[in-house]
Protein backbone atom coordinates (compact mmCIF):
# COMPACT_ATOMS: atom_id res chain seq x y z
CA UNK A 1 0.00 0.00 0.00
CA UNK A 2 1.05 3.63 -0.56
CA UNK A 3 2.26 5.71 2.16
CA UNK A 4 -0.54 8.41 3.45
CA UNK A 5 1.19 10.88 1.30
CA UNK A 6 1.44 9.03 -2.14
CA UNK A 7 -2.07 8.07 -1.69
CA UNK A 8 -3.35 11.63 -0.77
CA UNK A 9 -1.11 13.03 -3.67
CA UNK A 10 -2.71 10.43 -5.99
CA UNK A 11 -5.93 11.39 -4.96
CA UNK A 12 -5.66 15.01 -5.46
CA UNK A 13 -4.09 14.11 -8.89
CA UNK A 14 -6.87 12.26 -10.15
CA UNK A 15 -9.26 15.43 -8.79
CA UNK A 16 -7.01 17.99 -10.07
CA UNK A 17 -6.65 19.90 -6.90
CA UNK A 18 -3.74 21.42 -5.30
CA UNK A 19 -2.11 21.20 -1.53
CA UNK A 20 -0.20 23.81 0.59
CA UNK A 21 0.82 23.34 4.15
CA UNK A 22 1.51 25.45 7.20
CA UNK A 23 4.19 24.32 9.63
CA UNK A 24 5.15 25.28 12.93
CA UNK A 25 6.11 22.56 15.40
CA UNK A 26 7.10 19.97 12.50
CA UNK A 27 9.11 22.34 11.44
CA UNK A 28 9.26 21.35 7.57
CA UNK A 29 8.64 17.76 7.83
CA UNK A 30 5.18 17.70 6.41
CA UNK A 31 6.38 19.05 3.42
CA UNK A 32 9.07 17.11 3.18
CA UNK A 33 7.41 13.61 3.60
CA UNK A 34 4.88 15.10 0.42
CA UNK A 35 7.72 15.93 -1.88
CA UNK A 36 9.76 12.73 -1.09
CA UNK A 37 7.07 11.51 -3.66
CA UNK A 38 7.87 11.08 -7.16
CA UNK A 39 5.31 13.62 -9.39
CA UNK A 40 4.55 15.55 -5.62
CA UNK A 41 5.29 18.92 -8.13
CA UNK A 42 1.76 18.04 -9.94
CA UNK A 43 -0.50 18.91 -7.06
CA UNK A 44 1.70 20.30 -4.17
CA UNK A 45 2.04 24.00 -4.59
CA UNK A 46 4.32 24.57 -1.37
CA UNK A 47 4.24 25.57 2.39
CA UNK A 48 5.57 27.90 4.89
CA UNK A 49 6.80 26.76 8.29
CA UNK A 50 6.09 29.76 10.50
CA UNK A 51 7.75 28.68 13.74
CA UNK A 52 7.22 32.12 14.77
CA UNK A 53 3.90 33.42 16.40
CA UNK A 54 4.05 36.78 14.39
CA UNK A 55 4.55 34.99 11.18
CA UNK A 56 1.09 32.95 11.90
CA UNK A 57 -0.59 36.79 12.20
CA UNK A 58 2.06 38.40 9.09
CA UNK A 59 2.18 35.15 6.85
CA UNK A 60 -0.32 33.18 7.22
CA UNK A 61 -3.27 35.62 8.38
CA UNK A 62 -4.52 34.12 11.80
CA UNK A 63 -6.00 36.79 14.04
CA UNK A 64 -3.57 38.29 15.95
CA UNK A 65 -6.12 38.97 18.88
CA UNK A 66 -6.35 35.08 18.95
CA UNK A 67 -3.00 34.75 19.18
CA UNK A 68 -2.67 37.03 21.66
CA UNK A 69 -5.23 35.47 23.89
CA UNK A 70 -4.63 31.90 23.04
CA UNK A 71 -1.34 31.34 22.15
CA UNK A 72 -0.20 29.92 19.04
CA UNK A 73 -1.43 26.36 20.44
CA UNK A 74 -4.88 26.21 19.64
CA UNK A 75 -7.52 24.24 17.64
CA UNK A 76 -8.42 27.59 15.67
CA UNK A 77 -5.62 28.93 15.85
CA UNK A 78 -4.49 25.74 13.37
CA UNK A 79 -7.44 25.90 11.38
CA UNK A 80 -6.87 29.51 10.11
CA UNK A 81 -3.46 28.14 9.62
CA UNK A 82 -4.86 26.09 7.12
CA UNK A 83 -7.07 28.12 5.71
CA UNK A 84 -4.56 30.76 5.48
CA UNK A 85 -2.37 28.99 3.58
CA UNK A 86 -4.09 27.77 1.22
CA UNK A 87 -5.57 30.62 0.09
CA UNK A 88 -1.48 32.46 0.52
CA UNK A 89 -0.58 30.09 -2.00
CA UNK A 90 -3.57 29.38 -4.09
CA UNK A 91 -4.30 25.88 -3.10
CA UNK A 92 -7.57 23.49 -2.97
CA UNK A 93 -6.55 22.27 0.04
CA UNK A 94 -4.46 23.49 3.44
CA UNK A 95 -3.15 21.31 6.25
CA UNK A 96 -1.91 23.21 9.27
CA UNK A 97 0.12 21.94 12.76
CA UNK A 98 0.76 23.53 15.20
CA UNK A 99 1.94 22.16 18.79
CA UNK A 100 4.22 21.77 21.58
CA UNK A 101 6.93 19.23 20.98
CA UNK A 102 8.89 20.53 24.06
CA UNK A 103 11.26 20.08 26.15
CA UNK A 104 8.88 22.43 27.74
CA UNK A 105 5.30 23.19 27.75
CA UNK A 106 4.39 26.21 25.78
CA UNK A 107 1.21 29.02 25.83
CA UNK A 108 0.38 26.77 29.16
CA UNK A 109 -0.32 23.46 26.92
CA UNK A 110 1.72 20.87 28.04
CA UNK A 111 4.33 18.64 25.86
CA UNK A 112 2.71 16.54 23.20
CA UNK A 113 -0.30 18.77 22.75
CA UNK A 114 -0.95 19.31 18.81
CA UNK A 115 -3.35 20.37 16.64
CA UNK A 116 -3.64 19.60 13.25
CA UNK A 117 -6.31 21.02 10.85
CA UNK A 118 -7.23 20.61 7.02
CA UNK A 119 -9.57 22.84 4.94
CA UNK A 120 -10.79 21.45 2.04
CA UNK A 121 -12.30 23.43 -1.44
CA UNK A 122 -15.90 22.70 -0.32
CA UNK A 123 -15.49 24.33 3.29
CA UNK A 124 -17.45 27.75 3.25
CA UNK A 125 -15.49 30.29 4.92
CA UNK A 126 -18.12 33.40 5.61
CA UNK A 127 -15.35 36.19 5.86
CA UNK A 128 -12.90 34.87 8.45
CA UNK A 129 -10.48 32.01 8.17
CA UNK A 130 -11.42 28.95 9.53
CA UNK A 131 -13.68 26.24 9.05
CA UNK A 132 -12.42 23.06 8.14
CA UNK A 133 -11.43 19.64 10.30
CA UNK A 134 -9.22 20.05 13.44
CA UNK A 135 -8.14 16.82 15.27
CA UNK A 136 -6.39 17.45 18.59
CA UNK A 137 -3.55 15.09 19.28
CA UNK A 138 -2.10 13.80 23.08
CA UNK A 139 1.00 12.58 21.77
CA UNK A 140 3.97 10.87 24.13
CA UNK A 141 7.59 10.67 23.24
CA UNK A 142 10.32 12.90 22.72
CA UNK A 143 11.05 15.70 20.47
CA UNK A 144 11.42 13.95 17.53
CA UNK A 145 8.85 11.04 17.96
CA UNK A 146 5.65 14.06 18.93
CA UNK A 147 7.02 15.92 15.79
CA UNK A 148 7.24 12.44 13.62
CA UNK A 149 3.78 11.18 15.17
CA UNK A 150 2.00 14.90 13.94
CA UNK A 151 3.45 14.51 10.50
CA UNK A 152 1.78 11.18 10.14
CA UNK A 153 -1.35 12.27 11.65
CA UNK A 154 -2.00 15.51 9.43
CA UNK A 155 -1.50 13.49 6.69
CA UNK A 156 -4.02 10.44 8.05
CA UNK A 157 -6.43 13.43 8.57
CA UNK A 158 -5.97 14.99 4.64
CA UNK A 159 -6.78 11.13 2.93
CA UNK A 160 -9.59 10.67 5.44
CA UNK A 161 -10.78 13.94 4.51
CA UNK A 162 -10.04 13.27 0.89
CA UNK A 163 -11.83 9.40 0.78
CA UNK A 164 -14.96 10.99 2.55
CA UNK A 165 -15.39 13.62 0.07
CA UNK A 166 -14.88 10.34 -3.02
CA UNK A 167 -17.65 8.42 -1.37
CA UNK A 168 -20.17 11.25 -0.59
CA UNK A 169 -19.73 12.50 -4.47
CA UNK A 170 -20.21 8.56 -5.46
CA UNK A 171 -23.54 8.18 -3.54
CA UNK A 172 -24.59 11.98 -4.87
CA UNK A 173 -23.68 10.45 -8.42
CA UNK A 174 -25.26 6.84 -7.51
CA UNK A 175 -28.44 8.72 -6.10
CA UNK A 176 -28.84 10.96 -9.30
CA UNK A 177 -28.43 7.58 -11.69
CA UNK A 178 -31.03 5.92 -9.63
CA UNK A 179 -33.73 8.73 -9.93
CA UNK A 180 -32.75 10.61 -6.67
CA UNK A 181 -34.32 8.04 -4.56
Amino acid sequence: MNSPAAEALRLLTVRGETLAVAESLTGGLVAAEITAVPGASQTFRGSVTAYATDLKRDVLGVDGALLDARGAVDPQVAAQMAAGVRMALGADWGLATTGVAGPEPQDGQPVGTVFVAVQGPREEVSGELGGGKVVRLRLNGDRAEIRMESVRSVLALLLKELVGEQSENERAQDTEQNGGT
